[in-house]
């Protein structure tokens, strides 16, 4: 499975690490939770790992953000907070589950294999993504608006596909170089600014009403 793992603390993190990979799972790891959220924001992922203490965005925070973004991917806590009142207010933030530090490899082997299992019964694999009279094919790699055929460049159609798939929801410059030009890094170009210009001459232009919308001091959004 592909997971996301948050956790601070760097021997922890090694010896989960390790053992995750052995296992055959692809793991992102970060020790910030601000980076975490923006990489959860952007990318799909089967199952997330997060320590409830973090340095600067705390477990509940994170989850607590990603389930307001309809980000529903199953979550496990890992913390040292063994309390009850603790573990009722990790399910309550959005976790699935909850395992208290220190913990044998095998239960977390044992719990994130497990909440893998429920993926079947709830992934949908969506092909046709729309936005009010928009509507793009993913396996045609085709996009009409009122019928009428657009015609995109890769980039193009790879921002109008991470627009789609977060419909309604900003996304920042930051996040739309990390998803759409795998950049983790500020270029200092005007590269998305250009390409989203580029994007409106097609998507909108031609038409009566906007779904680009530019979010004054935060990024873009697509309405529909």
């Amino acid at each position: 499975m592909k997971l996301l793992f948050v956790e601070d603390d760097q021997t922890t993190a090694d010896y989960v690490m390790r053992g995750l990979s052995e296992e055959g799972h692809s793991v992102d790891h970060f020790a910030s939770g601000k980076e975490a959220l923006t990489q959860a924001m952007n990318t799909a992922y089967d199952v997330l790992i997060i320590d409830r203490m973090l340095p600067d965005l705390d477990g509940l925070s994170l989850i607590k953000s990603l389930r307001s973004a309809k980000i529903s991917t199953p979550a496990i806590f890992l913390t040292a907070m063994s309390g009850l009142e603790d573990r009722i207010d990790g399910l309550r933030a959005g976790g699935d589950d909850y395992l208290v530090k220190p913990f044998a490899f095998g239960e977390l082997s044992a719990r994130v294999a497990a909440l893998g299992r429920r993926l079947p019964m709830a992934a949908t694999v969506d092909t046709i993504l729309k936005a009010g009279d928009l509507e793009m094919d993913l396996v045609a790699r085709t996009v009409t608006r009122s019928g009428q055929n657009i015609d995109l460049l890769p980039r193009e159609f790879s921002l109008l596909e991470h627009l789609l798939r977060r419909k309604g929801r900003v996304q920042t410059r930051t996040m739309l170089l990390e998803g759409v030009w795998n950049i983790h890094f500020d270029p200092q170009t005007n590269v998305v600014e250009t390409h989203i210009s580029r994007l409106r001459s097609k998507v909108d232009k031609p038409f009566n009403r906007d779904l680009i919308l530019t979010v004054r001091g935060s990024g873009y959004k697509i309405d529909g």
